[in-house]
């Protein structure tokens, strides 16, 4: 998985690839704040 055209890259979602791409069959969340929260075909998938 590489990151969509037109979203920039910050640590937060070069660590999400890195993690996705590890572990794609897995769905990530990431703690935001007080929430968890999926990105990409992750949240789609929900």
């Amino acid at each position: 998985m590489s990151f969509p055209d037109g979203v920039k890259s910050t640590p937060m979602l070069e660590q999400y690839f890195r993690w996705k791409n590890e572990y794609p069959d897995c769905l990530l969340f990431f703690r935001m704040g007080d929430f968890y929260e999926m990105f990409f075909t992750d949240a789609e998938e929900c």
